[in-house]
């Protein structure tokens, strides 16, 4: 998929309209985690706090009616970009408990993947971190077997 510059200023005013109602230093943390619904028919990026409680929405013009099967995929890169590029800001206005995520959830409020998770000092971007790990313990098992 591609993006534009708009696209993800969209995206971004989606996140900041969502981080101005959530706990500011000043304040006690409460919330863990933020997610996010993409909807593909109407473009639509959606911002729910822990309590399934919609903080905004926002439409991006480029995602309304896009006919890609891999469009929950697509959509992943761009989000995790505008993240990135906003951490400062997010550290600096967002109290949140630690560890909290950005997950990405589809229409039924089923998970699809985590995008951005912090924990302290680490930041994880990444949602398959622990993809094939089952397969490289099995392999260290197996080669220290062997020995």
């Amino acid at each position: 998929m591609k993006y534009s510059e708009h696209m993800l200023k969209q995206i971004e005013r989606a996140i900041r309209k969502a981080a101005d109602k959530c706990p500011t230093v000043q304040q006690e943390p409460r919330l863990t985690d933020l997610y996010l619904q993409v909807i593909q028919e109407s473009g639509e990026i959606r911002i729910y706090d822990d309590d399934d409680n919609e903080l905004t929405r926002c439409v991006v013009e480029e995602w309304i009616n896009d006919p890609s099967d891999t469009f929950m995929e697509d959509v992943q890169q761009p989000i995790k970009e505008v993240l990135i590029a906003m951490r400062p800001t997010l550290d600096a206005q967002l109290n949140l408990l630690r560890p909290y995520s950005f997950v990405l959830i589809d229409e039924g409020h089923d998970i699809v993947t985590e995008l951005y998770v912090v924990d302290d000092d680490a930041i994880i971007v990444d949602g398959d971190l622990m993809k094939d790990l089952d397969d490289d313990l099995d392999d260290f098992i197996g080669k220290l077997l062997d020995d």
